[in-house]
């Protein structure tokens, strides 16, 4: 078994493990207490002398090392260790300290081994360095205002303008302190101006955000007369600013010259800019010479979209056509250092370059040369709209010298958009054949623009109510471009008028496909699901469009509607309550808010909000019935007179209401006027029934000797009255009968005749009552209903009881 097992050789020189387990017996320091030598060492001085240095080899005759003991000779240790500074084979050994490392005197048996103190614990925390010196002390002043001025540019950018000029007051003492403290102790070369000129800036600036001009300039005064501070006079542009928030123009031009005349040409683009503040004052104050002769340098020197404009509007202001057409020509060459051509086509079917064109089609740099292109097209086409009508001798030929101009440019495309918004143009002016011509032009143009063009065609057919035209062009525009949301909208709304809100519901639901923010087409939609009694969609559609148009009244009104007839009044009252605080006077809404709060039994809100209405419209019938109502229902009967005075001027032929008025006077106890009024109505309706019955009863119990006369013509209306109703009768039974036998034609004329006669009388819908005695029936109905009792104020009984109180009320004269 052992004639398998071979042992390594002893002299194997590649052994990984060799010498592991070799051991120096110097650091053995388990037997040091049984070492005499150590311990006769530790018991006596000889631990505690300084090491005596070896002599180096080389030098004169050794010396040996004493002992304790007198002793000239070298004692080696018990475990053969060689003494500390010893000299062994002509080498002298390091020195090393007389104390073992981790051993003290103090130790007592069994003591472990701690040669790194660890259990003395962790070490005590450091001391924080305390100086009491004038300099550390202005340090520590010196970055807090840093902070200071550091936090209040923070607070100013996350709207905090309040808390940024505290700090940057705060700022300011803390640096007026340092630089006393500075002067005290210290020459004033020594002062740091960049930080005072920094303290001294951002309060300005502070100022001038809170709308503190008054301060801030005398801030910027400080700075600027400061000979200190290098750079102060480019500051004087910021109080030319601040005089132009003023409106003191005269200022603000002084100021910028001044500030024009200190900064060098190498800032190109800040003496640029402060020009254009120049041309701007100027503009302000109506020197426009001045103005054009700052803009012409400008365009002279960097071209730019704001100076072209603007140099427009100059010569637009002193009427130089010829000028005019110049700048709109220098308007459309100024470079806009973009690319006209659309590098973001998909050319090839390649998956990567697709994918990198689709990630940068968005990126932060396409967006900014969209924003360029669009700003210059806005430019471009404001510019066109208003020196159209000024450069030839009509708009039209204006307009089409502008779009000529434009097709010769990089602006190609918008020469189309100035076409559509030249028959804009034809409609603001009401000339709608114009209009109409122009955008018939379209027609046979690209996709896109033949599309908005049948778009507004549609309109205006649809406004013009010819609705079948409307159809043809809103269909063409939705066939040149399915994702159109407004020609989607126009042909939803063809359709609504025919009737079919289904199909319209679908269109509009396409459009907020292609257009989630197309407010129209949410709007309509909400309207025809409203039309198709779906209210829970319709409730949807206009929670949406409220989240997107909070403030539209037309909005708030549809909401409040849909809780009305969801029967939840308390929402409809709050949607009501939001829309009159975006229109308080609109006198519907009021009357709106009138009627649910007195459905709701709250009379007084209802009589706040119906008197609001009438105070606005005091035109409106059922306002005004509910409002003289209201009066004679709390017994002021007087105040009752007023509205039902405004009703008889507004419905002079209806009697109604001036019986109503005269009705008032009565139970007001002023039977005088009553009877005045009734005498007024009865020539103005002599044959008037109820008003004669009210005639005859106040005569009566007035005593008065007419009396007989109205119990005459009271005794003839009735009669009267009989033979109407009884032609009126018999008229329908011989329409009937002719109507059944096929003839009977005179009886129907006879029957028209007689309703035409009757549509210019009074209505009442009291049961008519023949009477064959002589005996005249006097009774009659109060048209505001039964007098309630009054109070009692005497001990005396009343031998009579007012006999108006017995009647019933007439159903037409009752307010509704």
């Amino acid at each position: 078994m052992m004639q398998n097992v071979h042992l390594a050789p002893e002299n194997n020189e590649d052994d990984l493990y060799s010498g592991y387990n070799d051991y120096n017996p110097m650091f053995d320091t388990e037997d040091l207490e049984n070492d005499v030598a150590f311990q006769q060492a530790a018991r006596t001085s000889h631990g505690r002398r300084p090491p005596v240095t070896a002599k180096i080899p080389g030098t004169s005759s050794p010396r040996p090392l004493a002992t304790g003991f007198g002793s000239k000779a070298t004692l080696p240790s018990s475990m053969g260790r060689p003494m500390t500074g010893s000299i062994q084979d002509g080498v002298s050994r390091p020195m090393t300290a007389v104390q073992a490392a981790g051993y003290t005197k103090a130790a007592v048996r069994g003591s472990s081994f701690d040669p790194l103190g660890q259990a003395r614990g962790p070490a005590s925390p450091l001391e924080k360095k305390t100086s009491d010196s004038s300099e550390e002390k202005m340090k520590q002043l010196e970055k807090k205002v840093n902070e200071l001025v550091e936090e209040s540019c923070v607070a100013n950018s996350c709207g905090d303008l309040k808390s940024a000029l505290e700090k940057a007051k705060e700022a300011g003492r803390q640096e007026r302190e340092l630089l006393r403290q500075r002067e005290q102790i210290a020459p004033p070369e020594s002062i740091n101006l960049d930080l005072t000129y920094t303290v001294l800036l951002n309060l300005a600036s502070q100022y001038v955000a809170n709308e503190m001009y008054a301060e801030a300039l005398t801030t910027y005064q400080v700075i600027v007369k400061n000979k200190m501070f290098s750079s102060g006079g480019i500051l004087k542009v910021n109080m030319g600013n601040i005089y132009l928030k003023q409106r003191n123009y005269s200022k603000a031009i002084k100021f910028y010259r001044m500030a024009l005349d200190q900064i060098t040409s190498s800032h190109k683009q800040m003496r640029i800019k402060i020009m254009e503040n120049i041309g701007v004052a100027f503009i302000k104050t109506g020197q426009y010479f001045d103005a054009i002769s700052s803009f012409e340098e400008i365009m002279s020197i960097s071209p730019n979209l704001k100076a072209g404009f603007n140099l427009i509007l100059c010569y637009f202001a002193i009427g130089n056509g010829e000028q005019m057409k110049k700048a709109f020509k220098n308007l459309i060459e100024v470079p806009l250092e973009v690319d006209y051509e659309d590098k973001y086509i998909l050319l090839n079917d390649d998956l990567q370059t697709n994918l990198l064109i689709e990630a940068i089609k968005n990126d932060s740099l396409s967006q900014i040369i969209r924003e360029r292109k669009l700003l210059a097209e806005e430019y471009i086409m404001t510019a066109a709209k208003l020196i159209a009508p000024a450069i030839e001798t009509s708009f039209a030929v204006g307009y089409d010298w502008c779009v000529d101009v434009v097709k010769a440019s990089h602006y190609v495309e918008l020469a189309n958009d100035l076409e559509i918004n030249k028959a804009t143009t034809y409609l603001r002016q009401h000339n709608f054949n114009q209009a109409l011509e122009t955008l018939k032009m379209f027609e046979k143009k690209d996709s896109r623009v033949k599309s908005a063009a049948a778009t507004n065609l549609s309109f205006l057919y649809y406004l013009g109510n010819e609705l079948e035209q409307a159809t043809n062009y809103a269909d063409l525009a939705v066939n040149s471009d399915r994702y159109n949301p407004a020609a989607l909208t126009n042909k939803g709304n063809t359709v609504f008028a025919n009737g079919d809100c289904e199909k319209a519901a679908e269109f509009y639901k396409e459009a907020l496909r292609n257009d989630s923010l197309c407010t129209e087409a949410l709007y309509n939609l909400g309207l025809a699901y409203k039309k198709l009694n779906r209210i829970d969609e319709a409730l949807d559609c206009f929670l949406k469009l409220h989240a997107i148009l909070p403030n539209s009244a037309q909005v708030l009104y549809q909401l409040a509607s849909i809780y009305q007839i969801m029967e939840d009044p308390n929402q409809a009252i709050e949607w009501l309550l939001q829309l009159i605080s975006v229109v308080p006077t609109d006198p519907h809404v009021l009357s709106k808010l009138g009627s649910l709060y007195d459905t709701e039994g709250d009379k007084s809100q209802a009589f706040h909000y119906y008197s609001e209405s009438y105070r606005y419209f005091p035109s409106n019938i059922e306002v005004i019935e509910w409002l003289g109502a209201y009066y004679i229902d709390t017994q002021f009967c007087e105040k009752a007179i007023e509205y039902f005075e405004r009703a008889a001027l507004i419905l002079p032929t209806q009697v109604k209401w001036q019986l109503m008025v005269a009705s008032c006077y009565r139970r007001s106890g002023n039977y005088q006027k009553a009877l005045e009024k009734y005498k007024v109505i009865h020539r103005k309706f002599p044959e008037n029934v109820e008003c004669l019955r009210f005639l005859v009863r106040l005569c009566t119990d007035m005593g008065l000797k007419e009396v007989q006369e109205y119990i005459t013509k009271l005794k003839k209306a009735e009669k009267l009255k009989e033979i109407r109703e009884q032609r009126i009768k018999s008229g329908r039974d011989g329409s009937a009968r002719s109507r059944k036998e096929g003839s009977g034609d005179s009886g129907g004329t006879k029957g028209e005749r007689l309703s035409a006669k009757l549509k210019a009388l009074p209505a009442t819908s009291e049961p008519y009552e023949s009477s064959n005695s002589k005996e005249i029936d006097a009774s009659y109905t109060d048209p505001l209903g039964p007098q309630p009792e009054r109070p009692k104020t005497a001990a005396r009984k009343r031998t009579e009881e007012d006999d108006f109180a017995d009647e019933e009320l007439g159903e037409d004269l009752l307010p509704e």
